[in-house]
């Protein structure tokens, strides 16, 4: 029922939907580019290509400033929609594929996919239950790149989370933190206590806190406590509803 590719230079989709469309012209063919590089985007806008600016993105394969000239003159003609998808939904991308399809595939290659997950441009009423074929197109990541990418994607998913808590400096006030932390059963990933930049009382610290959870639920369960056992604690803007 549709196709959904990752677009770069253009290439591939031109390829793809020349192909789908030829043999089959009720598909629908969907484009996807990050966010940070909408360069077919731009030349859909512009009727030809033209250079994009450009940021560093995880789907460094798709970061491509100017789309080529015959794959964009193929494209336009057959490719039915291009969307473009975040950095978030692209890293939650990477995690749901590892995890749930033992598979690793580089930031460009799953922007398909990213672009259909809850909140993505293409998760719509009327691509729900139909046949979706999505390339999972490369998977050139480095190492070091994979475990940045995958902590994103926790964070993403509401599993990995950090926040400040501000404790009594005196014996025992971490201890009664880390003891609330695992009554929640949060897993703590990283702890840092600050004394020299706090702005309150010199019996008080601030602690840094990174906490492995189960989810947003998880998340509000420990926010509520937090909140109940008298904490002033600080979330970041992205975590803080």
């Amino acid at each position: 029922d549709a196709v959904i590719v990752p677009v770069g230079g253009g290439g591939l989709i031109a390829g793809v939907s020349c192909a789908v469309k030829t043999l089959k012209p009720c598909v629908k063919v969907y484009g996807v580019e990050p966010e940070f590089c909408a360069s077919f985007t731009a030349a859909l806008k512009a009727g030809k290509p033209v250079d994009t600016p450009t940021t560093p993105t995880l789907a460094d394969g798709l970061a491509v400033p100017i789309v080529g000239s015959t794959a964009f003159q193929v494209a336009r003609h057959y490719v039915d929609e291009t969307v473009l998808c975040t950095e978030k939904q692209i890293s939650l991308a990477v995690l749901r594929l590892l995890e749930n399809e033992k598979m690793v595939v580089e930031g460009g290659g799953t922007a398909g996919l990213a672009a259909l997950l809850p909140g993505g441009a293409l998760d719509r009423p009327e691509l729900k239950g139909k046949n979706i074929v999505v390339p999972l197109c490369g998977g050139n990541i480095d190492t070091t790149v994979l475990g940045r990418v995958l902590d994103r994607g926790l964070a993403a998913d509401n599993r990995l989370c950090n926040f400040t808590a501000t404790v009594s400096d005196r014996p025992g006030g971490i201890a009664k933190l880390t003891a609330l932390l695992h009554d929640q059963q949060a897993s703590i990933k990283d702890i840092y206590h600050e004394r020299a930049w706090l702005q309150s009382n010199v019996d008080q610290v601030q602690v840094k806190c990174v906490v492995e959870l189960q989810g947003s639920e998880h998340v509000g369960r420990l926010k509520t406590a937090l909140t109940d056992a008298g904490y002033t604690v600080s979330w970041p803007l992205s975590d803080a509803s």
